[in-house]
């Protein structure tokens, strides 16, 4: 007797182990790929820029410095410290318009992943919820989209709809639409089968609430990552369609712009067309570092 009092006194003593929180326990997979990490602190410098760039930008973007065109780098012969990475054809500061392109940009994204998540959404759980025949007509609509190339489409809508930043986005969200309704109508085929949601249909949950409380929630984690990826895509689309003038227009500081109004220099001032080059390069590599940190630390088999 004595010794099962002094196993229970021993056993209350012992701290019993919580399960993480999930948020700390992502936290934890995600802080262990490096390149998440690279990507993660290179996109909040560039939102920072973005956010406050009318406070941080040595010019105004669109100010033309005749007695300053075509301007150096500082650290090249000719360069000054007033234009720290040199003007454009027409003196305009390099850095000041990057800056700003960087706000267009991440806002691009945003509107585009947002836009296009929510109609990909929308139809993946329809179809995959209800199948039959609304799945059929969904997926072979999706399926000649995707069977067109994808910067082909864009051009085709934007021409379609007219040159203009507004119309290049609703382009690049009509191209990345399949993506989100595939992926979506196939976790919640993957979910619907599964004791949960049964339960729930049993319980006299109505279709809707199925849908949106019980199946959806389990989703999120591929849409998520997708959703990451979608920005890249919707930042190297849209500075293509400005590059093929069917973006923004002049003189707006949109990246793909800059490129295309610059590229005649390239020779005789290499930098005007290297930057915006660079800040998409950069931008779209740190998106996709982080979806690939995402994806690891999201998925149950690559945290083992």
């Amino acid at each position: 007797m004595t010794s099962e009092v002094q196993a229970t006194a021993i056993a209350a003593t012992v701290p019993t182990s919580q399960p993480p929180h999930p948020l700390v326990e992502f936290w934890y997979h995600f802080r262990q790929n490096t390149g998440a990490m690279i990507g993660l602190t290179v996109i909040l410098v560039i939102a920072l820029l973005a956010l406050f760039a009318p406070l941080v930008v040595p010019h105004d973007p669109n100010i033309q410095y005749r007695d300053a065109i075509l301007v150096p780098p500082v650290w090249q012969d000719g360069g000054s410290w007033r234009f720290i990475l040199g003007t454009d054809d027409i003196g305009r500061d390099m850095l000041s318009r990057l800056i700003y392109g960087a706000r267009l940009s991440m806002m691009i994204g945003l509107i585009v992943v947002t836009l296009s998540l929510a109609i990909g959404l929308a139809l993946g759980l329809v179809a995959g919820f209800f199948g039959g025949m609304v799945d059929v007509l969904t997926m072979r609509l999706m399926d000649i989209l995707l069977a067109l190339p994808s910067l082909l489409l864009a051009v085709v809508v934007a021409a379609i709809l007219g040159p203009g930043l507004v119309n290049a986005m609703l382009a690049v969200s009509i191209v990345v639409i399949p993506h989100y309704a595939r992926l979506t109508r196939a976790a919640v085929m993957a979910e619907t089968g599964k004791d949960y949601v049964v339960a729930s249909r049993v319980a006299g949950a109505g279709p809707l609430r199925l849908m949106l409380i019980v199946v959806l929630p389990n989703c999120l984690a591929p849409l998520i990552v997708q959703a990451t990826l979608g920005f890249s895509t919707a930042i190297l689309d849209a500075a293509a369609l400005g590059f093929l003038g069917l973006g923004a227009q002049p003189p707006t500081p949109e990246w793909g712009t800059m490129l295309a109004s610059s590229l005649q220099f390239l020779q005789r001032a290499p930098w005007v067309v290297t930057w915006p080059g660079v800040a998409i390069l950069v931008t779209v590599l740190a998106f996709n570092l982080l979806g690939d940190g995402l994806r690891d630390a999201l998925d149950p088999k690559l945290k083992r």
